[in-house]
């Protein structure tokens, strides 16, 4: 079983269109700072954690927990962040859940005895302008071989309000570019992996390159993070490529390459 991510593309292309269709500031948003420098700086966060079993239940019950983040005076990041753990919730044909809430009613209606979901959101990057969030489930279902996760990242223009999508973050008709840099970075990638070292033909049959817009803002460049079985085998958990803002050039609009 795989999680279906078309619901959550949904809704952080609503948000995005908040936005409205302003061109992106020049100046550049990225400082030449390392993270452990700026995440003083961006919007301000509380941790939400809790675990529950399923209510009146004896014996295994069904749990689920989530370990999330909450932004007191920012309403749309916090309902953004809320729907689309929600919605990452959502197995092949199942329902849609517009809030935690919402899904964790129907859960504990229709969990079986062992199942697990977790539900988690955390700070991958943060400046003054920009904050870069990494959103994750994890979901065991009863009698499968193993659990299932699923992680997307939301990037956050601190100072609209608005989601930043990867097309706003590139330069008109640099798409098939970065592309080509995703796909050095994939390459590089394999020369990590045992299996891929030992048999590349073979493993690049079974696990072909992909290109994908799960793209997040970080201090190093953009990172692309894939689901467990879209790159590589369940072993090797889920993917992340790496672009370097130096392979970037030309590529990335000016306001998102370090100043």
């Amino acid at each position: 079983m795989r999680l279906s991510s078309t619901s959550l593309f949904s809704v952080l292309l609503f948000s995005a269109a908040l936005a409205g269709c302003a061109s992106t500031d020049q100046q550049s948003r990225i400082p030449s700072f390392t993270d452990e420098v700026t995440s003083a700086d961006g919007v301000f966060s509380q941790p939400v954690k809790w675990s529950k079993k399923q209510p009146d239940c004896k014996g295994q019950c069904a749990s689920l927990s989530v370990d999330s983040l909450v932004f007191p005076g920012n309403r749309d990041l916090t309902e953004l962040v809320d729907t689309a753990l929600a919605t990452m919730t959502g197995m092949g044909d199942g329902p849609v859940h517009p809030s935690i809430d919402d899904f964790a009613d129907y859960y504990w209606k229709t969990a079986g005895p062992r199942d697990e979901v977790l539900l988690a959101a955390k700070t991958r990057y943060r400046n003054k302008d920009i904050t870069t969030l990494e959103l994750g489930s994890w979901q065991y279902f009863t009698g499968a071989a193993h659990g299932m996760s699923a992680t997307q990242f939301i990037n956050w223009d601190n100072q609209r309000k608005a989601t930043i999508t990867l097309d706003q973050m590139l330069q008109r008709g640099a798409k098939d570019a970065f592309i080509s840099a995703l796909k050095q970075a994939h390459a590089q990638w394999l020369t990590t992996q045992e299996d891929a070292i030992e048999n590349p033909e073979r493993y690049r049959r079974l696990w072909p390159f992909q290109p994908s817009d799960n793209a997040g803002i970080t201090d190093k460049g953009i990172v692309v993070k894939y689901d467990a079985y879209d790159i590589a085998p369940y072993s090797s958990g889920q993917p992340e490529l790496l672009i370097p803002y130096s392979a970037l050039r030309g590529i990335l609009q000016p306001a998102y390459l370090p100043e």
